[in-house]
């Protein structure tokens, strides 16, 4: 057996441990969940508040609970 055929040995062994590449577009679409009430955009769940009020500012000049009503704060841990 040449070296070629150790070659080709290792690259099936080492094809079989290989893991296929997940994409997070569909889980991230999911999370999705907070909506602004004025334009329909969704943020992540994970969003702040600072961001949802500057977007409640900069777009729509309102406060955070006029286009966001139903979020609250996640507890600080």
């Amino acid at each position: 057996m040449g070296n070629g055929a150790k070659a080709a040995q290792k690259r099936e062994r080492n094809a079989k441990d290989t893991k296929v590449a997940k994409s997070q577009l569909k889980s991230n679409v999911k999370a999705m969940d907070i909506q602004c009430q004025i334009c329909k955009s969704t943020f992540l769940k994970t969003t702040r508040a600072p961001q949802l009020t500057e977007h409640a500012v900069n777009k729509h000049s309102k406060t955070l609970p006029e286009c966001f009503p139903g979020y609250e704060a996640a507890p600080a841990k």
